[in-house]
């Protein structure tokens, strides 16, 4: 089943819920919730919020004056190098602002224009903000994923959502206070960035024409205003409305356009031209925008709906019809929630610095300590089968014990010391291929330490991953699969039946394995090829091919 996620977008008069899960190449969406509240701050939001759901693997949108999204073009080092880089950049930032931030940061896509070059896109968000949101998620009982600007949002659902053409979009997400833009050539995304200024401009401009206040200007707004160029007004009311909301739409406008200069410089693309603006939001909605803003600036300019190509059939009555009244304002929280289930999207994963420090002990310090437990009970093993001392046998289990408490100190040296994270990221990978092999291992050393015949003994033993089609293991369903080789002594007798009795004692010790095994022209030797961990559709669980004698 793929995995279902949680898209959140809590706006300064709305907060939006969208889950779902990515598949088939759509989004099929089980839930939408939205919520109205009057205070405009993020506390506020949580607490009117009313879910039919829980929001667990919760992708929370960020957008305003408390994200910021920069550019910097660096050469093409490697990632750990670029890590180093990127958190020098976050650490002069922080200083700066006197505050403690988060980040995440991403490479654009190869762009022509630079060479040799790689532009970074990187974001930061007060730990501030994100402790005012983890605290209201908290409250409805969601669990956070990660925390994305909405501008990135905006991004993927451009690009799982729209008409892909070799043409330059502008993208803009017209929200009350903020507006998020971007830039896409095509597939490829350009640039990002998050605006103040939104659909309050126009309830400014109005209150301030009628001296009325901004509840009374929002109302106007949506029942007098129209930008529709040539319009005929029906009374003085929508005359004087409209005029007002043109000066507002002049400054939408110009913050449209100041988008496209500030990605000529940043970016240094400066023939960038644009051929196409999609609009979405709740500001979009206003009459005769796209017109108006198609004629001053030269090109289609059309309204963004991604949600006649998502699967809502899982959705119930009432949450359909919510999604279909406020489907215009809800594409970036279904950018959020498509790239959040979707591991192949462009994503940008902001983590406050103890979530971040929590998540990377469970994937690490934990799996570290973990793999060292099993690497010290193979030596252990390793010394009993050789029949060593007891001495011998305490020496090896104090090396492992000390081996594991310095793999902990490497672990703990990590977070300090970046240039030894390759070195110790190779050790991870090894540990990790032993873990998954190594209970497997441990039975079958066990079960041929009871039930090898005398007069055998094994000359080579070794664990891996593969496909075997002897074993009915098909390619692409890889499993790890013990070999074994081994001798009997010269001169023993009845080796073939000696041999057939330890794959009966080894297939009903480990539980009908599936085992493959050959023996030598000369029936002194012999070899084992078995797992425990395989599937397969057809033939039995243990196949048997002798290809020789025994005496």
């Amino acid at each position: 089943m793929p995995r279902t996620v949680t898209g959140v977008d809590i706006g300064k008069r709305t907060a939006k819920f969208l889950r779902g899960y990515w598949k088939d190449n759509t989004f099929h969406a089980t839930g939408f919730a939205i919520s109205h509240h009057a205070e405009g701050t993020v506390s506020a939001a949580w607490k009117a919020s009313e879910l039919g759901f829980k929001p667990t693997d919760a992708r929370i949108g960020l957008t305003g004056r408390d994200v910021n999204i920069r550019y910097t073009r660096v050469p093409r080092v490697p990632d750990w190098q670029l890590r180093k880089l990127m958190r020098f950049e976050v650490e002069e930032v922080g200083g700066q602002s006197g505050s403690e931030v988060a980040s995440d940061f991403n490479v654009l896509p190869n762009l022509p224009e630079v060479e040799g070059e790689d532009v970074v896109l990187l974001a930061m968000a007060r730990e501030s903000l994100l402790a005012e949101h983890l605290d209201g998620l908290a409250a409805v009982g969601g669990k956070v994923d990660a925390f994305t600007p909405l501008a990135i949002a905006l991004y993927n659902a451009y690009l799982r959502f729209a008409p892909i053409e070799d043409q330059t979009v502008l993208v803009a997400n017209v929200g009350h206070e903020n507006l998020d833009v971007i830039l896409a050539r095509g597939p490829d995304l350009l640039f990002a960035r998050n605006l103040t200024g939104g659909s309050s401009l126009f309830d400014t401009a109005i209150g301030e024409r009628f001296g009325v206040a901004p509840h009374k200007a929002e109302e106007l707004k949506k029942t007098a205003v129209t930008l529709a160029p040539g319009a005929v007004f029906k009374d003085g009311n929508q005359e004087k409305a409209s005029r007002a909301a043109q000066a507002a739409a002049g400054q939408l406008l110009s913050l449209l356009q100041s988008t496209v200069m500030f990605c000529k410089s940043q970016v240094n693309l400066t023939g960038l031209r644009v051929d196409k603006v999609l609009l979405c939001g709740g500001g979009a909605a206003l009459e005769g925008l796209p017109r108006y803003l198609q004629n001053a600036l030269n090109v289609p300019v059309e309204l963004f709906d991604p949600f006649t190509v998502v699967d809502t059939t899982a959705l119930k009555p009432d949450e359909g019809e919510l999604l279909d009244e406020h489907g215009l304002e809800s594409v970036a929280v279904l950018g959020l929630a498509t790239m959040a289930s979707d591991p192949d999207a462009y994503s940008i994963e902001i983590l406050p610095r103890k979530v971040a420090r929590a998540r990377e002990f469970s994937r690490g310090t934990v799996f570290l300590i973990a793999a060292g437990v099993l690497a010290a009970g193979f030596l252990g093993w390793e010394a009993w089968r050789t029949n060593s001392a007891l001495g011998d046998v305490k020496k090896r289990v104090a090396a492992a014990d000390a081996a594991l408490k310095r793999a902990d100190a490497i672990d703990r040296k990590t977070r300090e010391l970046s240039e030894e994270g390759v070195a110790l990221a190779e050790r991870a990978r090894q540990l990790a291929q032993l873990a998954g092999s190594g209970e497997q291992v441990a039975r079958v050393l066990a079960a041929l330490a009871t039930d090898l015949p005398r007069d055998f003994w094994v000359t080579q033993f070794s664990s891996e991953t593969r496909f075997d089609d002897a074993l009915g293991i098909p390619r692409g369903s890889d499993c790890p699969i013990v070999h074994v080789e081994g001798r009997a002594q010269e001169g023993t007798e009845s080796t073939s039946v000696l041999f057939e009795g330890l794959v009966r004692s080894l297939d009903t010790r480990l539980g009908s394995p599936l085992v493959a095994q050959k023996l030598s022209n000369t029936g002194d030797k012999f070899t084992l090829d078995l797992t425990t961990l395989g599937f397969r559709e057809q033939a039995p669980a243990t196949e048997l091919a002798n290809t020789g004698g025994g005496k």
